[in-house]
């Protein structure tokens, strides 16, 4: 049986070589390479490596490793994803919701997280939902305006001139 880090290993290259869209297309590529998983183990594993599920344009997707370093392209991502598939961002008390289009609610928690913001003590991500969870009222303020504006400052990118 092989284990746990070789089958890390295999997707991590399997992801940054080749355009995986689904987990389905992940496990038939692990099966290939002589690893017998499940959907659920590799749902696991994409969590546990933190890929992201990136648009390719044209409604096409792939899974891609976790590669953003510098804080200006952290910044300049999340700006990108907010015009692409932000819909909407609420607060109620010290939790913000970020309404995303569905499918891309993990990938934008993930920036959020990357961002390793002193104010933001966490994120939880479904389908199309992100909750942010901020220390305090004043901070989830601050937060629903910055994100917002973020939002606004996107939508205005995808428009064009």
């Amino acid at each position: 049986m092989r284990s746990k880090a070789e089958r890390h290993r295999a997707i991590q290259e399997i992801v940054s070589r080749e355009e995986i869209a689904t987990q389905k297309e992940l496990v038939e590529r692990l099966r290939q390479l002589g690893f017998d998983v499940t959907q659920a183990t590799v749902s696991r594993d994409i969590a546990e490596l933190r890929l992201a599920r990136v648009s390719l344009g044209k409604g096409r997707h792939k899974y891609a490793l976790p590669s953003l370093e510098l804080p200006e392209d952290l910044h300049e991502e999340l700006r990108r994803q907010f015009g692409l598939f932000v819909k909407d961002v609420d607060r109620g008390g010290n939790i913000l919701v970020v309404k995303t289009a569905e499918g891309h609610a993990s990938g934008i928690a993930l920036l959020l997280d990357r961002l390793r913001r002193d104010e933001i003590v966490g994120t939880l991500a479904g389908e199309d939902t992100i909750l942010v969870v901020a220390r305090s009222e004043e901070e989830a303020k601050a937060l629903e305006q910055e994100l917002g504006e973020l939002l606004l400052v996107g939508r205005g990118l995808r428009q064009g001139p």
